[in-house]
């Protein structure tokens, strides 16, 4: 175990490792979405894959939106069957197993392989680090909030450097050379993790927290037996009436991830386990949830059609545009500092919870009407400057300091006790069915429309955040005394 006397920046010794785990884990799993959109193309390009540009930009959201549902699954591994080190460990080696697979020369072919182990390898590990990091500290540790900055802050690091590094090794030697140091990143960070955790983590977290109990276990498999007959039942319905497409498996899981968050909120105001006013609080987090969707539906666009107008329309000639990825978790480095200064300072007449979400939505919005602006001034066939891309990942990570972790605070003060868990889960279901409706919202985007796309999308998302203004003195008075 740790010794007591050492630690990493004023914390415990085991957040270093920690640290490096998850920031090279980010570096291997960001590294590779920097490239994978282009890699789609490379590969139509060549004739290997049979796709459209249009079908690879949705496959890259709702990837997006499975990697953030297996979270869920990561979780009740853990608790339940293998406990948080292992899980975490294990789905390090599916996700190294996962970018390996995309650096053999195996084109099309391995490409949905790889996918779903990075989906299943992330929701193993993602959700289980950062509990990790929580057993670290007592409830009144003061060291607990600067603990996860920290960690945070190597997520970002991890973030920033990986599409400066793959973007470069891809144009100097290639996709295959690029994936492999996803890999390596990988296999870094389970060495690291393995070896760092022997002396610097707790071993009870080597066992569940929560075993399956003897007489849980037949129930658990009916469980999951009668999931996975639905879901075949279901993809043999779709064959029958001829919806057998790529495109149409992805409508089918863009369904399931709306229905998740459905379910989980007519469970709780129903549940007798709730009180009344845990119950308005649950109503009240109804429109923050749905502002959190749309934000990071906009959000989560930047690796796909912001991707896009990179390599389409900016002069990046003497740059790789992978390296415009970087530009989300640099401005989140930047702009930290600055945002826990302002709500630790500003002590009187803050800004409500759901006052904040408007704000975050409108810059949002703001961050897709910069884009308009090019094509609108200079046509959509010519080279634009890079600026603009500078300028809207800007103005929408203003948004995401606002809701982020806003949204993760109020979560947590909104959660009946009977659903604690569950409804932290459903802050992280926002980014899942954002990147969802994602996967039908940038099958849109294309040169012709460009100025419309932005354009709209954009004013929506401003009008919206005008709506929330208007209803928050009443989402403040369903929050029950929640600030």
């Amino acid at each position: 175990m740790e010794d007591k006397g050492k630690t990493f920046l004023g914390q415990p010794l085991g957040l270093l490792t920690l640290f490096m785990t998850e920031m090279w884990e980010r570096f291997s799993y960001y590294g590779m979405r920097a490239i994978l959109l282009y890699y789609m193309w490379y590969l139509i390009s060549t004739g290997d894959l049979h796709i459209t540009r249009t079908t690879a930009a949705s496959i890259m959201a709702i990837y997006a939106s499975m990697v953030y549902l297996s979270g869920a699954i990561g979780g009740f591994v853990a608790d339940r069957l293998l406990g948080a080190r292992p899980s975490v460990f294990w789905g390090g080696v599916l996700i190294m197993l996962g970018h390996t697979v995309l650096a053999m020369p195996f084109g099309a072919s391995a490409l949905f392989g790889s996918i779903i182990l990075i989906i299943l390898g992330t929701g193993f590990l993602k959700p289980n680090v950062s509990t990790l990091v929580g057993t670290m500290y007592t409830e009144n540790d003061r060291r607990r909030d600067a603990g996860f900055s920290i960690f945070v802050f190597g997520i970002n690091l991890g973030a920033f450097l990986a599409p400066l590094a793959v973007g470069a090794a891809q144009e100097a030697a290639g996709y295959h050379v690029a994936f492999s140091l996803a890999a390596i990143g990988m296999l870094i960070g389970l060495i690291v993790y393995h070896f760092g955790g022997l002396k610097t983590l707790d071993p009870q977290y080597l066992k569940p927290t929560d075993p399956l109990k003897p007489e849980e276990v037949k129930p658990l498999i009916l469980k999951v037996s009668l999931g996975v007959v639905g879901l075949i039942a279901v993809i043999v319905m779709m064959n029958l009436v001829g919806w057998n497409s790529l495109p149409d498996y992805i409508n089918l899981l863009t369904v399931v991830a709306i229905l998740i968050p459905v379910f989980y909120f007519v469970w709780m105001i129903a549940s007798t386990k709730v009180t009344p006013t845990e119950r308005l609080r649950v109503v009240s987090y109804i429109p923050l949830f749905i502002a959190s969707v749309l934000f990071w539906a906009i959000e989560e666009q930047g690796s796909v059609v912001l991707a896009t107008f990179a390599a389409e329309r900016v002069d990046a000639s003497w740059f790789p545009v992978s390296w415009f990825q970087s530009l989300n978790p640099l401005f989140i480095m930047l702009y930290t500092p600055f945002f826990a200064w302002l709500w630790t300072a500003w002590k009187k007449n803050q800004p409500s919870s759901p006052m904040k979400f408007a704000i975050g939505l409108m810059f949002a919005g703001l961050s897709f009407l910069i884009m308009a602006v090019p094509g609108a001034l200079y046509g959509t066939s010519g080279k634009v400057s890079p600026l603009w891309l500078v300028g809207s990942w800007a103005l929408v990570i203003i948004g995401e300091m606002l809701i982020s972790p806003v949204g993760l605070s109020v979560t947590t003060k909104l959660a009946p006790k009977a659903f604690n868990s569950q409804m932290m889960s459903m802050w992280f279901l926002t980014s899942a069915v954002g990147s969802a409706l994602n996967a039908q919202l940038v099958t849109l985007y294309n040169a012709k429309n460009e100025v419309a796309y932005f354009f709209y999308f954009g004013l929506g998302s401003v009008l919206l955040g005008v709506i929330l203004v208007f209803i928050s003195k009443r989402i403040q008075a369903l929050m029950q005394g929640v600030q």
